[in-house]
């Protein structure tokens, strides 16, 4: 087997297999693009998520080595004009960890960025930084080495039941100056796990934050959802049997995208299943929401245009899903292609128009990296 690897015929084969989607992507990348876009030169390959300040005209990136950068877009910017990107935040404490999901907090002129150790998952981590001066306001570590595997400790029972007959409970649990309340699910006076245990390997990839400033931060390994209060402290885990699938490789990649809908709950995909999940902030309450007219796998990161309008970015592009009924059921009724080969990952809205986030960056030495106007056109 190796010997044929190495052969001259087999690389020419190669050669020949991977020309073809290399020819592909040159002609899409020198193509006239359908829809408005803004690139920009970056240091990095990867870039995993960008929103739209409104306030000071900018597009704030996560950057994949780690760090927080700006895209500024000056009055009169003309299409075809190639942006900068400015770093603003590098961390050394987190060298070798990635910065993915980005939230902000318009109301406390506060950013909110995830930290993770993609490869490994041994790391995860929320920092919040003053939108103004980049001051970081906090670092709160969710998970990896050096978290305490913490002792459950029988407490009174803070849920109830929920609509589908699953008993929900939630245990009290003080520990080094922090209170955390885990929610665990079945009859079991005990969690089936030790959901702060600081070995759990996890992947916090996406957050969102509510109007009190409580942020809800995903977990794509381990499918769980840490709320962590403004001031950094962690507030509760949140689990369900509905975060996990039954089938094994739906579960690769689990809770990603999550959005806080302003009448009081979370929106989160789950991208492998392409679940879409309801979660009730106060209850604490899961449940699936009964999505039609089209699949939502592959879903990665979310934007709520309307009340009743939700963006997933992944694969496909976007698509576009509404909801008339507070999100117990949807309908994906729209969809985006874009450019397939720079991986859609995240979605922002500027100006009234939905623009995507892309992951790959192109070109050597200065990599350019596309914010693709979404069009939609029905499903």
């Amino acid at each position: 087997m190796v010997s044929f690897l190495c052969s001259t015929k087999s690389l020419f084969i190669f050669f020949i297999i991977s020309a073809i989607p290399v020819a592909y992507i040159i002609s899409v990348e020198r193509a006239e693009p359908s829809t408005h876009v803004y690139h920009y030169h970056s240091s990095g390959w990867l870039r995993e998520c960008a929103k739209w300040d409104d306030l000071d005209r900018r597009f704030i990136v996560s950057l994949f080595e780690g760090g927080v950068a700006l895209v500024e877009v000056p009055d009169g910017h003309s299409p075809g004009t190639i942006l900068e990107e400015i770093i603003v935040v590098k961390e050394p404490e987190l060298a070798g960890n990635a910065s993915l999901g980005i939230a902000v907090d318009r109301r406390r002129n506060r950013v909110l960025v995830v930290n993770a150790d993609v490869m490994r998952n041994r790391y995860g981590s929320l920092a919040a930084y003053d939108r103004s001066t980049w001051r970081r306001l906090f670092l709160t570590q969710l998970s990896g080495p050096g978290l305490p595997s913490i002792p459950i400790q029988k407490k009174r029972v803070l849920g109830g039941f929920r609509k589908d007959g699953v008993t929900s409970k939630a245990y009290s649990i003080p520990t080094y100056g922090l209170s955390f309340v885990l929610l665990g699910l079945g009859g079991s006076p005990y969690p089936p796990h030790m959901h702060s245990k600081g070995d759990e390997k996890s992947f916090a990839d996406d957050v969102a934050v509510d109007e009190e400033g409580n942020a809800y931060v995903t977990d794509a390994k381990a499918n769980k959802i840490w709320k962590v209060g403004v001031d950094g402290e962690i507030l509760s885990i949140i689990r369900s049997p509905l975060f996990t699938p039954k089938e094994w490789y739906k579960t690769l990649v689990g809770l990603n995208g999550v959005v806080y809908h302003p009448n009081g709950y979370l929106l989160v995909i789950h991208t492998f299943s392409g679940n879409l999940l309801k979660i009730e902030i106060e209850k604490e309450e899961v449940k699936l929401v009964k999505v039609g007219g089209g699949k939502l796998v592959f879903g990665d990161g979310l934007e709520l245009i309307s009340p009743t309008k939700l963006v997933v970015a992944g694969n496909p592009s976007g698509r576009l899903v509404e909801s008339s009924d507070e999100w117990e059921t949807a309908t994906v009724t729209a969809k985006y292609s874009g450019p397939a080969h720079r991986l859609a990952t995240a979605a922002t809205v500027k100006d009234g128009k939905v623009y995507l986030n892309h992951l790959l960056g192109m070109g050597y030495p200065r990599k350019t990296h596309a914010l693709v106007e979404a069009v939609f056109s029905a499903y």
